[in-house]
């Protein structure tokens, strides 16, 4: 039991590192904000959360302490992660922070315009 449980742990947080090499080479590889934002809360997520699932499963099954703080940090950050990278993605285009000149599309431009026509229109 011993080494199924650390072979786990050792799964877990072995996966956890290597989404957060995947999010370090994202945000020094890829070319703008957009991007960026989009491998730092989507990878960088998962690859906190491998690891906090790797510590909950050394926790309980090694030393036999379960802790459901743990499981609650997961879900807060699975939840708070890619929302916060949504939210500053869309504030920094309506800021006006350009896209990559090597974007194909561009769906939010025209919602930003008809929203903002129709705060004038008010």
């Amino acid at each position: 039991m011993t080494i199924l449980a650390n072979s786990l742990v050792i799964f877990f947080i072995s996966a956890g590192v290597l989404f957060i090499v995947v999010t370090a080479i994202g945000l020094v590889r890829l070319p703008d904000l957009y991007t960026r934002a989009h491998a730092a809360s989507k990878s960088a997520t998962l690859g906190v959360m491998c690891v906090l699932i790797g510590v909950f499963f050394h926790f309980w099954l090694i030393e036999d302490h379960f802790n459901p703080r743990i499981l609650l940090g997961i879900l807060f950050l699975f939840i708070t992660g890619p929302v916060g990278g949504h939210i500053m993605t869309r504030s920094s285009y309506i800021a006006g922070v350009k896209p990559w000149k090597g974007t194909v599309r561009d769906e939010l431009g025209p919602e930003i315009d008809r929203m903002k026509k129709e705060q004038n229109v008010k």
